[in-house]
């Protein structure tokens, strides 16, 4: 499969493809939380595997599992862990997380997951069958992402997704009904005072209610945290 490279701020290489790329909103997820130096870590609808490599490029050297759908994707994603020095640590799973986690070792197991899913529920979606997957919510739902996030979770483990504001109120029931209690959320702004476009939010599994909104992001002038 043909494909592009970008590199991440600290040389990590990332292989894209048409359909199999990655945005803004996945680099600001990669930023507001990431797992510790050593956590089982878990990168769901990893498309690329770009959450995964972000946090290599950061530091990252615990396990991490990359789970998606689409073959061609995932192949992208095992390649460039194959390639980046140190990536060892990187697997590759094409998969459908709604079969994810079911039983076994995996369960329970994982420190930190994060989640860029499909946002949209209707419209047209695009002819190209990828990118629909991509965007759309067939295959995928935040309910879905949830319960499997649930699964895999150790008690105290946190889950961290982004998604439209238009549909906060769905993702917050989502999380609630799986166990993982929303903690921290933050929304994204081009402009301070602008409509917000995206939200980011971070859950953990079997704690108490208690959310703190943190400064907006602004991205209008590249990205960074805080309303000043």
């Amino acid at each position: 499969m043909e494909h592009r490279v970008e590199i991440l701020d600290h040389g990590t290489r990332v292989f894209t493809a048409p359909g199999a790329g990655f945005g803004t909103d996945a680099l600001l997820l990669s930023r507001f939380a990431r797992p510790r130096p050593k956590d089982a870590a878990l990168d769901l609808c990893s498309g690329c595997g770009i959450l995964a490599l972000a946090w290599h490029d950061g530091g990252h050297r615990g396990p991490c599992t990359a789970v998606e759908l689409d073959p061609d994707a995932s192949a992208l994603c095992a390649a460039a862990a194959a390639h980046n020095p140190e990536g060892g640590h990187i697997t590759a799973l094409c998969g459908d997380l709604r079969a994810f986690c079911m039983a076994g070792p995996e369960r329970g197991r994982y420190d930190f997951a994060a989640c860029n899913p499909p946002y949209f529920t209707g419209g047209i979606p695009s002819p190209d069958p990828r990118r629909a997957a991509a965007r759309h919510d067939g295959s995928c739902t935040v309910e879905d992402v949830a319960a499997c996030a649930a699964r895999a979770l150790r008690d105290g483990g946190k889950l961290v997704l982004c998604h439209r504001p238009e549909r906060m109120a769905v993702v917050f029931c989502a999380l609630c009904a799986a166990g993982l209690e929303p903690k921290r959320a933050a929304m994204v702004r081009q402009t301070p005072g602008a409509r917000p476009w995206l939200f980011l939010v971070e859950a953990r599994k079997g704690r108490r209610p208690g959310l703190v909104w943190e400064p907006d992001v602004l991205t209008g002038e590249g990205v960074r945290y805080g309303g000043g």
